[in-house]
C-alpha cells in the first residue's frame, strides 16, 4: 500500500476519542468518491475494531467555478472539461459505472447533471453538526444516491430541502440553513486545508492526520490503511 505522510496540525483532543479518525474530503458529484464511500466501508465492516472507526467528510469541489443553476449532463461537461465531446465523456463514465456495479452501486449517467455543488457541502456539515458522524455519512449517502441513481439537480434548494429531510435533517432547520450561509465558513475551511494538505484529487482519505490515501482504492488497500493506523494508535 502507498500511502502519504501529513504534516498537518495533530486533531484536538475531541477528534482523537475514536480510536481511529478518517478524515474523507470527497464531492457529491465524483462517481470516484461514491465508489471510495462504498469501498471504505466495507473495510472497515470487516475490521477487527469497527466500533472504533470514525469518518468525517470534509468537503472538496472539483469545480468550484460551475455556475448556480446552470447544471449540464455530465457527458456534456467531462467532454468539454476533459476534451472529446460527449462521447468521450460518455466512455469515461461507463469505466466507473462497471467498477461501481462490482461494490453494487447503480450510476445513472445518462441521468446525472453537473452542478455547483457548495450548498450541498453546507449540508453535510449540518449533518455532523446535527446528528454527529452517522448523519452526516446518512446525508452524504443521499446526495450521491440522488445524483448517480435518479438524476436530481444538487444546486436547486427545494430538492436539497427534500433530500436532507429524507436522510434525517430537521426540515426546519434546514430550511433556515440553505436560505442562510450557514456552515459556507465550514466548507471554505475543508477546502483551505486540502490546500494545505496537497490535495488535488478526490476522494482523499485521511487517518489521523498521519497516514493518507488517495483515490477509489480496493477493499483491502483501505483495509491496510486502517491496520496501520491502527498500529500507530499504539493500542
Amino acid at each position: 500500500m502507498s500511502t502519504t505522510r501529513t504534516e498537518a496540525a495533530a486533531p484536538t483532543a475531541t477528534d482523537r476519542t475514536p480510536g481511529i479518525l478518517l478524515e474523507v474530503w470527497s464531492d457529491v458529484v465524483c462517481p470516484w468518491c461514491y465508489l471510495g464511500k462504498r469501498r471504505l466501508e466495507h473495510a472497515i465492516a470487516a475490521f477487527e475494531r469497527p466500533a472504533l472507526v470514525e469518518v468525517r467528510y470534509r468537503s472538496y469541489e472539483l469545480d468550484p467555478r460551475t455556475p448556480v443553476g446552470e447544471g449540464v449532463p455530465v457527458y456534456d461537461y467531462l467532454g468539454r472539461r476533459y476534451g472529446g465531446g460527449p462521447e468521450a465523456g460518455r466512455a469515461m463514465s461507463a469505466r466507473v459505472a462497471r467498477a461501481a456495479g462490482e461494490e453494487g452501486l447503480r450510476m445513472d449517467f445518462d441521468r446525472a447533471v453537473w452542478t455547483n455543488t457548495f450548498d450541498a457541502h453546507r449540508m453535510v456539515h449540518m449533518g455532523l453538526a446535527q446528528g454527529g458522524p452517522a448523519l452526516q455519512g446518512a446525508v452524504k449517502e443521499r446526495l450521491f444516491a440522488a445524483h448517480f441513481e435518479e438524476g436530481k439537480v444538487l444546486d436547486d434548494i427545494s430538492t436539497l430541502q427534500r433530500l436532507g429531510a429524507e436522510a434525517g435533517l430537521d426540515e426546519h432547520v434546514l430550511a433556515a440553513v440553505l436560505a442562510s450561509d450557514d456552515y459556507a465558513d465550514d466548507v471554505r475551511a475543508d477546502e483551505a486545508a486540502a490546500r494545505e494538505l496537497g490535495i488535488t484529487t478526490v476522494p482523499f482519505v485521511v487517518a489521523n492526520r498521519s497516514v493518507a490515501l488517495s483515490g477509489a482504492q480496493p477493499v483491502e488497500v483501505f483495509a491496510q490503511l486502517l491496520h496501520q493506523a491502527w498500529r500507530e494508535t499504539g493500542s
